[in-house]
């Protein structure tokens, strides 16, 4: 591993007062105990049908069963904790802003963990597990802004009988709550919360990229690959498995995050 920490700190070492751009995926939860999306891993959740289950489209037609299955993930995923890659991420923003240079972190993962890591300057770009939101766009709880805290909602009743009747409503219109998470139909403009501009931004004034346990296998990441590949930015993937990412251009790091990072933020200093 010496290599990559040679590598990795490097070339951040180097950017100075630059843009830091850092991307993650649900390989960098895996350590904290959440099933990764893509992954080999045995219990990775889209390995059923990523086109079914996670769309506006199934909840339409089978609320019930969109909510029951949102339920049984997201169980494990709130009862989560962040990790050590989470945590040296955090020290790593701290450590590039304290020496004047930019920073921003943009997560795909709705966990929640970077957040309760500490991290400040962060764009949840699908959404959070810990929210919920009315799915008619302009009501109060709904799209462009609106949301309501997933505790605030009783879920008791749904857990107990499984029923149309039983599934929590918004306290504004009486619609059927939603999950406040981008769906494979819709658009990452489709909420504030996502932050499309900011993330747009970012992909044109990044000076490095990271990323940390992604299959880029969404458009937020080729958005990112392609900007930074077009502006000659330096890109490194970390990524376990050692898989060869879908650019040349790209250099992978063959490590765990959790082991990489914070051997990083130790040479750094940080």
């Amino acid at each position: 591993m010496q290599d990559s920490i040679e590598t990795l700190s490097g070339a951040i070492e180097r950017l100075g007062d630059g843009f830091l751009l850092v991307v993650t995926g649900a390989g960098i939860s895996l350590a904290s105990g959440i099933p990764t999306f893509r992954g080999s891993d045995p219990d990775a959740v889209w390995k059923r049908d990523v086109t079914e289950l996670g769309t506006f489209r199934y909840f339409e037609e089978d609320p019930v069963g969109s909510w029951q299955w949102y339920m049984s993930r997201f169980n494990k995923v709130l009862g989560a904790r962040p990790n050590p890659a989470h945590d040296a991420l955090v020290a790593l923003e701290r450590w590039q802003l304290e020496r004047g240079g930019k920073y921003l972190l943009v997560t795909q993962n709705i966990d929640t963990l970077h957040r309760a890591a500490g991290a400040r300057e962060l764009v949840e770009v699908h959404g959070s597990a810990d929210r919920v939101r009315c799915p008619a766009d302009g009501c109060r709880h709904g799209a462009p802004r609106g949301s309501l805290p997933r505790p605030e909602v009783d879920l008791d009743a749904l857990l107990e009988d499984p029923s149309i009747d039983k599934l929590p409503r918004c306290p504004e219109c009486n619609e059927i709550l939603r999950q406040h998470v981008l769906w494979f139909d819709e658009l990452y403009t489709g909420h504030d919360d996502y932050q499309w501009l900011r993330v747009q931004a970012a992909s044109g004034a990044m000076d490095l990229a990271l990323f940390v346990g992604t299959s880029f296998a969404v458009g937020v990441t080729d958005l990112f690959v392609q900007q930074g590949l077009f502006g000659r930015v330096p890109i490194y993937s970390v990524d376990p498995g050692g898989a060869r990412a879908p650019y040349p251009g790209i250099q992978v790091l063959a490590e765990k995050a959790e082991e990489l990072l914070p051997a990083v933020c130790e040479r750094l200093g940080a």
